[in-house]
């Protein structure tokens, strides 16, 4: 690292234009979470802090910065939703980011079909070509190294049935590019799409 790098503490600020830890911490893949509270309403929301977090079971999980609506469902009724944003569903994924009351029903609102899941009863993104159906295994408040509470929460999720288009699958093997996958960059609008032309391979030393 050379000696005239930009430092920064996060408690001072970072005294740039823009916040770098998002852009930093970049690409990341999109939760777009469907989800439904007791009372049956829908709920479709996107995430921009999401992953997968383990293998045996399939545990994914996605952490939203306020309690809203993806957590309180998911707590509420123990099921959640993943649905796999492509390119051409990037801008109906975005319609489904606005801030809109509860009753709101977000498939209606970016004109999405949906789909019937097979174990859970949390509807999902029908023109989604990768859907995971989960039950809810933790949802945790996140806290500082004070041990002080933030207002975000942390929802882990254990994958039960997983729908995948035949399109996706060639030769048995899951062809990530060709679903061409979005991912949320650092910008205020930045996002990116994956390509075969990017794609190179390192094998693990033995």
């Amino acid at each position: 690292m050379p000696n005239n790098a930009h430092f920064y503490q996060p408690k001072d600020g970072h005294q740039l234009p823009h916040d770098p830890f998002n852009a930093i911490i970049a690409p990341r893949p999109i939760g777009w979470i469907s989800s439904q509270n007791a009372k049956g309403q829908v709920n479709l929301a996107p995430y921009s802090f999401f992953n997968a977090f383990n293998y045996h079971p399939p545990i994914i999980g996605f952490s939203s910065i306020g309690y809203k609506d993806s957590v309180k469902n998911a707590a509420e009724t123990g099921q959640f939703c993943w649905n796999l944003v492509t390119r051409s569903l990037a801008e109906s994924m975005n319609k489904t980011s606005a801030m809109v009351d509860s009753e709101v029903d977000e498939f209606e609102l970016a004109n999405l079909a949906k789909g019937q899941s097979k174990i859970i009863d949390v509807p999902f993104v029908a023109l989604s070509p990768v859907v995971m159906e989960c039950k809810t295994s933790q949802v945790i408040q996140l806290q500082n190294a004070k041990g002080e509470q933030c207002q975000t929460w942390m929802v882990f999720g254990e994958v039960v049935g997983v729908h995948i288009a035949q399109s996706a699958i060639k030769t048995g093997i899951y062809d990530t590019a060709a679903m061409e996958p979005i991912m949320r960059g650092g910008g205020a609008a930045d996002y990116f799409s994956v390509s075969e032309n990017n794609k190179f391979e390192l094998s693990r030393p033995k």
